[in-house]
């Protein structure tokens, strides 16, 4: 693959030398001599009936043993499972029932393996897959004590490469085909292992060693490879990372972008070159070469660039299909390259975000004649943060882990490849295993940031970098909660970008009270005083330490001995507070499953438990203002003569001042802006306690410090209006405050024909939901009908945990003893791995609740059912919903019901996911049919058709609609 073909693989941005060297790995590495890395090592590959080997079986075990040559030896063998292979495996790997009838045991196979391993180094990608699967067999761990995942460290070696899946690394190098055969997948891994080990040779000078000898007391399988590959390396130099970042930042940014406010006019495309843009052969057609021109997202296009041209904004509601995304980003683009300035695309999801910065703007920007500089700029903690990881590498102290510290040490080899060959970018796509990873370790927040006292600052940090880059840019991606936080810092977070597209724009009320919220939680002010710690631990006690020589070390010590006694102070009545705030909320009436969250009402501040509360409030506002002064103090002083002691403390201190004006707020409660609650989990005996003010009316806010800034504003999503009416959104977000004319809202109907693919059945014989028992019983009935008549693939989406489990314990034996599978989001399950299971296993169901209602795409037979038992109503005792009953006459109506209505709408989208999926929404709230507000919801979905059954007729409507679609 030629240079200029090879950097279609590679990430945008990628510097030209590094794509240089990547172009000619696969020929270096036919001549390099790796000596034992290529030696007496055993490729592995294994094919399963699924992806958990405490529930599935191997099926086939392949290796090879490499030599100096190449291959020497095979080992293949089928492997007799305990149950038969289901058939979705047999499709994807073509082994059957036949093949394996006869086949060893799994433990004979694994004792076979054992002996042709003999002990020697096994390499696999994603070999904890592989090495879980032959573990799980007894002998298994005898194979090897050595496991190389080629997975992780092909994100070392080759940190620029769009994907670092074994069958795109096959194809990009010329290796031999992956094919869902153990066998192949050997061969071409045992291909691509050389090219991995010379793309680690091209590492910066010293960074191998450095690699290999961090933490030494650490066993890491990767050491042997850097300590060889150190040895071998010709007059190595010591390793430094401000050189190598200098190196891949040499080319520079363009010329900073002018502020639109800054223009005379805007030069915006006229709508016959928007409609040119997306009619065949246009500039749409030449980004995805099987265009078809849709009406809808002409319609949408035309109305953004009619925003631009007018500077007012857009509330665009696009079906499912529409292309929402491309419809906004052409006008958007044009008209940022046409007037040197920068727009803005604001996302709630980091798929959205990463569907644009690696398939939609690469795509727009290789068809636009000059190009297209795109960006995108995330929250502190998504970035690494360079002095930190120098500080982790060269320490000596015990890596901070509840796991296996040799994944942190993966993750450093990690962050520091890809930041030696990567201007700008984050931590999100490099595959570290937080759960093993302390992120606190190698991330800053805004407030930690070292800053001037950095030697990355501000260029080579990735984080200050890529804020500069955006003001270069001509399309910067970043997410709701970052662009919120801007707000708030009345803009001086982002550039001042004042034309955006917000994305999925339906959540963003609650996302801006989220960010906007003033919170004071036991967690994180135990967490500010274990920093700080005293004098021999923390903060204090290093500063302590280390000022003892100084010449002002008297006048240090006592600042600091001062700040230390009322710290200690501060910390024991503080914890008084949360001990009161659980008194509080055990005196509750209503409690949750999980926990309880009280609203703080004008009568709750008459009880004796807030009473209590409340002194115990007082005395540690008092003790936190005194520790605040004194830390205050210490900082301006030591800092005056070393700088550099007092950044984690100065820190400190500027977070202990948020949580004391915090305090202060809630417990004088006289800001009529906010709603007052507190928050307990009930799960913890102690530790679980917080105390919230929330602003209630986030339109008010937008419309006095946001809109003024802004020239144009695009609100999209699928799901904006109730029964067609954009009023319930136009108010949560203040456009209604506007002068008229300001803002213009429009439905585009999905490109898909969900009248035809999806069905929609109402029950409405079931008990009343606050009638548990019953609703309970009536419930499992139908829950159990469904899942049998459809044969599996049903997505249950539940709004509270209770409920769900409860289900879950009856429903599941039941379904098991039929064949179909049901896995429940429970607490300890990872949303992810549900998720990829769900898509996976296309028989498979789902119970599931808020992390599934919206965001997760499962097209095809994957997903063919929705059943949502209950209406998104939030909790009776809500403080916000509370708050504005007493507040305003007609609040339910006004914001519960039309936000139910929304969050319907959302996980109703989820079925229908493209233009040939089919599916049925079941609905088993029996409110959609006995209450006048039920027409809200139904005339709402996508489709104005239903079906009334009887709950034990919906077992039978489903046969003949699968019937009928198969």
């Amino acid at each position: 693959m030629g240079g200029h073909a090879f950097s279609e693989v590679l990430l945008p941005g990628t510097p030209a030398f590094v794509a240089e060297r990547y172009a000619t790995l696969a020929e270096r590495a036919r001549t390099r001599d790796f000596g034992l890395l290529t030696q007496d090592v055993v490729i592995l590959d294994t094919e399963t009936t699924g992806l958990s080997s405490q529930e599935n079986e191997l099926i086939e075990i392949a290796a090879a043993r490499l030599s100096a040559g190449g291959i020497s030896e095979r080992f293949d063998a089928f492997v007799h499972p305990t149950g038969l292979i289901p058939p979705e495996i047999m499709e994807l790997t073509g082994i059957t029932n036949a093949d394996v009838a006869h086949a060893p045991s799994a433990r004979e196979a694994v004792a076979m393996l054992a002996d042709f391993v003999g002990g020697c180094p096994v390499v696999a990608h994603n070999a904890s897959f592989d090495r879980a699967f032959v573990e799980a067999v007894p002998g298994g761990a005898e194979v090897s004590e050595l496991w190389i995942d080629s997975l992780a460290l092909s994100r070392i070696a080759l940190p620029r490469l769009s994907s670092h899946k074994l069958a795109f690394m096959a194809e990009v190098f010329g290796c031999a085909a992956v094919s869902h055969r153990a066998v192949d997948d050997v061969d071409a891994l045992a291909g691509v292992w050389p090219i991995l080990l010379t793309a680690l040779g091209d590492l910066p000078d010293g960074l191998t060693r450095a690699l290999a000898d961090m933490h030494p007391e650490v066993a890491w399988s990767y050491r042997p490879i850097f300590s060889f590959l150190a040895q071998e390396a010709v007059a190595e130099a010591p390793f430094s990372l401000i050189e190598a970042r200098a190196r891949v930042l040499e080319a520079g940014p363009t010329p900073q972008h002018v502020d639109v406010d800054e223009l005379p006019a805007l030069n915006v495309p006229t709508r016959d070159e928007i409609e040119a843009a997306f009619a065949p052969g246009g500039l749409v057609a030449a980004m995805y070469p099987e265009y078809e021109p849709r009406p809808e997202q002409v319609a949408m296009a035309l109305e953004v660039r009619d925003a631009l041209a007018t500077g007012t904004h857009r509330v665009v509601e696009a079906g499912t299909g529409v292309g929402k995304s491309v419809a906004y980003l052409v006008p958007l683009a044009l008209t940022a390259k046409r007037n040197n300035v920068t727009v803005g695309v604001a996302t709630k999801s980091n798929n959205l975000a990463d569907q644009l910065m690696f398939h939609e703007l690469p795509r727009l920007a290789r068809e636009l004649p000059d190009g297209l500089a795109f960006t995108a700029l995330k929250g502190y903690d998504h970035y690494p943060c360079l002095r930190k990881l120098e500080r982790l590498r060269r320490s000596t102290a015990e890596i901070k882990t509840n796991r296996d510290p040799a994944d942190t040490l993966t993750a450093i080899a990690v962050i520091y490849a890809y930041v030696a060959q990567s201007p700008e970018g984050d931590l999100d796509a490099l595959g570290i295993r937080w759960r093993s990873v302390d992120r606190a370790s190698l991330t800053t927040g805004s407030r930690e940031c070292a800053r001037r006292l950095c030697p990355f600052f501000p260029d080579k940090c990735l984080v200050h970098g890529a804020r500069r880059r955006a003001a270069h840019a001509d399309v910067v991606v970043t997410n709701h909660s970052l662009l919120f936080r801007n707000v708030q810092a009345d803009g001086k977070i982002l550039p001042p970008i004042r034309i955006w597209a917000v994305d999925e724009a339906h959540g963003i009320e609650a996302e801006a009270r989220r960010q906007w919220a003033v919170t004071v939680s036991a967690e994180e002010v135990r967490a500010l005083f274990e920093r700080l710690g005293n004098d021999k631990t923390g903060s204090l006690g290093r500063l302590l330490s280390e000022v003892a020589s100084s010449d002002a070390a008297t006048l240090f010590m006592g600042l600091l001995a001062k700040a230390n006694a009322s710290v200690q102070r501060a910390s024991v009545v503080v914890a008084d507070v949360f001990d009161r705030a659980r008194d509080l909320a055990r005196a509750a009436r209503e409690h949750g499953f999980d926990s309880t969250n009280v609203w703080v009402s004008p009568e709750v501040r008459a009880t004796s438990e807030w009473t209590e509360l409340a002194l115990a409030g007082r005395v540690a506002i008092d003790a936190l203002d005194q520790a605040d002064k004194n830390l205050k103090a210490a900082v301006e002083t030591l800092g005056g003569e070393r700088p550099e002691w007092v950044v984690d403390l100065a820190d400190i201190e500027r977070r202990l001042g948020e949580a004391l004006a915090g305090l202060k707020l809630i417990i004088d409660g006289e800001d009529e802006r906010y709603v007052y609650s507190v928050q307990v989990n009930q799960r913890l005996r102690a530790g679980g306690e917080a105390l919230s003010a929330e602003r209630i009316d986030i339109g008010s806010v937008f419309a006095e410090r946001w809109y003024p800034e802004m020239r144009s504003l695009i609100f999209a999503s699928a799901t904006l209006s109730v029964s067609d009416d954009f009023a319930h959104f136009n108010h949560a977000i203040g456009l209604d405050e506007l002068p008229p004319g300001s803002s213009r809202a429009l439905h585009l109907d999905s490109s898909y024909d969900f009248d035809r693919n999806m069905a929609v059945v109402v029950t409405g014989d079931l008990p009343d939901p606050r009638n548990r028992d019953a609703y309970l019983r009536a419930l499992e009935r139908l829950l159990v009908d469904v899942h049998r008549a459809m044969g599996g693939s049903v997505l249950t989406l539940f709004t509270n945990r209770r409920d769900m489990e409860e289900l879950y314990e009856r429903v599941e034996p039941t379904l098991a003893r039929e064949g179909l599978s049901l896995a429940c989001q429970t607490r300890q399950s990872s949303a992810r791995r549900l998720r990829e299971r769900f898509i996976a296993e296309k028989d498979s169901s789902l119970f599931a609740l808020k992390a599934f209602w919206e965001g997760f795409d499962a097209s095809g037979e994957t997903l063919r059912c929705v059943v949502i038992p209950k209406l998104p109503f939030s909790r009776p005792t809500d403080p916000l919903s509370c708050e504005r009953d007493r507040r305003e006459k007609g609040a339910w109506g006004r914001y519960v019901l039309p936000e139910a209505v929304l969050e319907l709408k959302q996980a109703a989208g989820r079925l229908i996911r493209s233009s040939s999926d089919t599916g049925v929404l079941v609905l088993a709230d029996s409110r959609l049919v006995s209450k006048g507000y039920g027409k809200k919801f139904l005339g709402s979905l996508p489709t104005g058709a239903y079906q009334r059954l009887e709950a034990s007729q919906v077992g039978r409507y489903l046969e003949l609609w699968r019937k009928s679609h198969e």
